[in-house]
């Protein structure tokens, strides 16, 4: 019988051993697939630096990490505040970028004039309609009411399934913490129709949301 449990026992060890073979090449896999995939990456934040620093070292280092790995960068093309950090970031580590800013908003973030490309469109929603279709996948820094707007656009476009993109939310020192427990709280109040957690990626870091990708 000890013999027997024995064979049982190593064959269940080798089983194991296999499944666990099988979910890392899975995993290795879905990773590499995505990172096929994304090669450029639309990011969202604020024409503003904010009272932190580490705003704005946050979306430096996110430049710099999306240059290092060929990733576009798609932006609301100004150079104020972490706007300008983000692709100040990218365009001085040799990377690419693509601005979309509309009219009304050339005064308030100044366009960058030192960009790849910079695209002026009429208003508000053909830029947000513009950085959607050229993204692959978006990163939400820190950022206002236009950050917010264009972050739960997106989120609802991802529900309905018009498009499936990734979204990260990055919570730079915490900053998110109160819109997430507010999400939770939409979710306790069932007014959300599935685990918003499917449908937004909420990492600490920049290196985090490369590594995601990459």
């Amino acid at each position: 019988m000890r013999f027997i449990a024995g064979i049982g026992s190593r064959t269940f060890q080798i089983k194991k051993g296999w499944l666990w073979l099988v979910m890392i090449k899975l995993l290795t896999l879905r990773r590499k697939t995505v990172s096929m995939q994304i090669k450029r990456i639309a990011v969202f934040c604020g024409s503003k630096d904010g009272n932190n620093p580490l705003f704005q070292a946050d979306a430096s280092r996110l430049g710099k990490l999306m240059a290092t790995q060929g990733i576009t960068l798609i932006y609301g093309g100004g150079n104020k505040g972490l706007m300008g950090a983000v692709a100040n970031g990218v365009m001085d580590n040799g990377g690419k970028v693509i601005g979309v800013i509309p009219e009304v908003l050339l005064e308030w973030e100044h366009q960058h004039e030192g960009i790849t490309e910079l695209h002026v469109v009429k208003d508000m929603h053909i830029r947000k309609k513009m950085m959607y279709e050229l993204c692959d996948a978006a990163i939400v820094l820190p950022g206002g009411n236009g950050t917010l707007d264009e972050l739960f656009e997106m989120l609802t476009w991802n529900t309905l399934n018009i498009h499936n993109k990734k979204i990260i939310l990055l919570n730079t020192a915490g900053y998110y913490q109160y819109l997430i427990a507010h999400i939770e709280q939409m979710t306790s109040e069932g007014f959300l129709y599935e685990d918003w957690r499917d449908r937004l990626i909420v990492l600490n870091s920049a290196d985090d949301a490369i590594a995601f990708f990459c």
